[in-house]
């Protein structure tokens, strides 16, 4: 199919089609223009037979077979003349035509069809205007002119293109070895080899196939790194808490009063609970890294807020923390629901598991010029400056948190952030204490 072909025979393909479309087009052009001038001969040849008729005594003539008309020659049978004395009676005429007129014409140029076959006749008067001359030529004499024309034109096409094709070939075979030469290059490489090709030498049209192919070995190295520092960041998390469960199991085993096996096993259970929270995060991380960035639903910021601080505020009242949705007018976003209910549930989360017992979790909603923010801010100990770039990486948790965790979830706040167009700030909340973290969004819903 014309599909599978392969770029060599694509492009011969494509050459030798247009080359022929030319070809033809040319001899065509050719052939109207050529066949215009010998018509124009021809005509010119025409006029002459009969202005050379007229010129002669025709009154000394007597009627003669058109084989002893002295000017017909070797044409005979194409050519033929007809005289015409006053216009009305036949004077001299050729063998090979009636004697009724040619034409009806008694000047110039006409054409004419007599006994099946078409006629160029020119019709002239001598000096006198007595003898009217016919003179008349077959019109497939000068299709035939023309044929022979169009076939010497055509002949030397016939014979060079099968040359041409062969050139053609040689020079597209010669043309496409630097992309034989990448392509066996990428083929040989082995599946860890993510060096750059070197597109020094390589013609203009492929250096931009080397740039893209460049910058997609960066990106699949920067993701294969960023996957191996997840996997092994994630080994190690799900580790320690796998232990703390193992080491509970082992005293609740070895427990010689009842209290002690019921504390190691709620210790237990508190663990499962911690790994489970790491899974529900990588499962989550990975949901959204897989995620594209075009998001198109119009999300109700203050209505996704309320419902999320709904669901943790049970959570909240245990630990004694008031969760705080400040007023304000609906905010309305493009987004993905659901990934923007991961996002608040993350902030409010991280927000109630660092702040102090009895104090509050504050939402924020707002708009400004070209913008909407939503900000989550709490009492807690807050984060030192030089860290807080670093605590939006995965896993990465500030020296001296007490409160438990996975690294993980601002982590999942930026990368949601990112989907959305938005931009993540965190600064100290008031007075600079506690933690204040702001999403703004410029991909605004309307």
């Amino acid at each position: 199919m014309p599909g599978n072909l392969s770029l060599k025979r694509r492009l011969l393909l494509l050459v030798l089609t247009a080359t022929v479309v030319v070809w033809i087009g040319a001899a065509l052009l050719t052939y109207r223009s050529t066949r215009k001038e010998v018509n124009d001969l021809l005509d010119a040849h025409l006029a002459q037979v009969a202005n050379l008729l007229a010129a002669q005594s025709l009154h000394e003539l007597d009627e003669v077979r058109t084989d002893d008309a002295p000017l017909l020659l070797d044409e005979s049978m194409h050519v033929a003349f007809q005289v015409w004395e006053n216009g009305r009676k036949l004077s001299l005429h050729s063998a090979n035509v009636p004697e009724t007129p040619l034409t009806k014409l008694d000047h110039g140029f006409s054409d004419v069809v007599i006994e099946g076959k078409k006629w160029r006749v020119f019709s002239a008067w001598d000096n006198s205007h007595t003898f009217l001359v016919h003179a008349a030529e077959l019109a497939d004499t000068r299709k035939s002119v023309a044929s022979a024309i169009a076939y010497n034109l055509l002949l030397p096409l016939l014979f060079s293109f099968p040359l041409l094709a062969f050139l053609l070939w040689i020079a597209v075979t010669r043309g496409l070895i630097p992309l034989v030469k990448l392509t066996r290059e990428v083929a040989q490489r082995e599946p860890d080899n993510l060096a750059l090709l070197s597109s020094e030498t390589a013609p203009r049209e492929v250096a931009p196939l080397i740039e893209h192919l460049n910058h997609l070995f960066v990106r699949i190295d920067a993701s294969m790194q960023n996957e191996r520092r997840f996997t092994a960041d994630a080994a190690h998390e799900l580790r320690t808490p796998v232990a703390a469960i193992k080491a509970q199991a082992q005293v609740a085993r070895a427990a010689l009063s009842e209290a002690e096996r019921i504390h190691a096993l709620d210790y237990a259970i508190l663990g499962c609970d911690r790994a489970a929270h790491l899974i529900d995060q990588l499962l989550t991380i990975a949901r959204v890294d897989a995620l594209g960035d075009e998001v198109t639903e119009l999300c109700q910021l203050r209505a996704l807020s309320s419902e999320v601080i709904a669901e943790l505020a049970p959570t909240a009242l245990g630990k004694g923390v008031q969760l705080e949705l400040s007023e304000g007018d609906e905010a309305v976003v493009r987004g993905d629901k659901g990934l923007l209910r991961v996002l608040l549930r993350n902030l409010i989360d991280n927000a109630v598991r660092h702040t102090l017992d009895g104090t509050s979790v504050r939402v924020k909603i707002g708009t400004e010029p070209g913008a909407t923010y939503l900000s989550v801010s709490d009492d807690g100990p807050g984060i030192p400056e030089e860290e807080i770039k670093k605590v939006s990486e995965r896993f990465y948790r500030p020296l001296g948190t007490q409160a438990s965790g996975s690294g993980l979830g601002l982590s999942i706040v930026k990368r949601i952030a990112e989907i959305h167009g938005a931009t993540l700030n965190l600064a100290p909340s008031r007075e600079g204490k506690g933690l204040n973290v702001q999403v703004a969004f410029t991909n605004i819903g309307h």
